[in-house]
């Protein structure tokens, strides 16, 4: 697929879920990675007024489980999450946060993550590993 069609199929998959409720847009893809961002705003704030960290790994775990799909065969294969951790090192209040997603490793059946989600000026804020399954699809 081109890259235009990966991040239009990535807003068809993303309609009526979570990633929807989260205004998550898939924003950049590459040989061997994909960028979504996420604005900052009540919505996604912890009591206090800065990003929950809930609502930054439901942005880790999304970009990571849709880049699995899109570089998989997934007319043979579906995609989950197994595994998931998350280290929060800065907050924010307010703006986008972007999560690049990017191999570490690629198996058939594992694949292992490095998510970084920064701020506008690329500051890190979350530093996430996510390993996703590739399982057969019954035919």
């Amino acid at each position: 697929m081109t890259k235009e069609e990966i991040l239009e199929l990535s807003k068809k998959v993303c309609k009526n879920t979570l990633m929807e409720t989260l205004e998550i847009e898939f924003t950049e893809v590459g040989e061997d990675y994909l960028i979504a961002k996420m604005p900052v705003t009540p919505k996604v704030h912890q009591p206090d007024g800065v990003l929950h960290g809930g609502a930054s790994v439901a942005l880790a775990e999304s970009v990571g489980s849709l880049a699995s799909y899109v570089f998989l065969n997934t007319d043979e294969f579906f995609v989950r999450g197994i595994e998931i951790s998350a280290n929060h090192l800065k907050s924010i209040s307010e703006g986008y946060v972007f999560a690049k997603a990017t191999y570490i490793h690629k198996g058939r059946t594992s694949q292992l993550w490095e998510i970084r989600i920064t701020d506008e000026e690329e500051n890190l804020i979350s530093l996430v590993k996510l390993t996703t399954i590739a399982l057969p699809k019954n035919k």
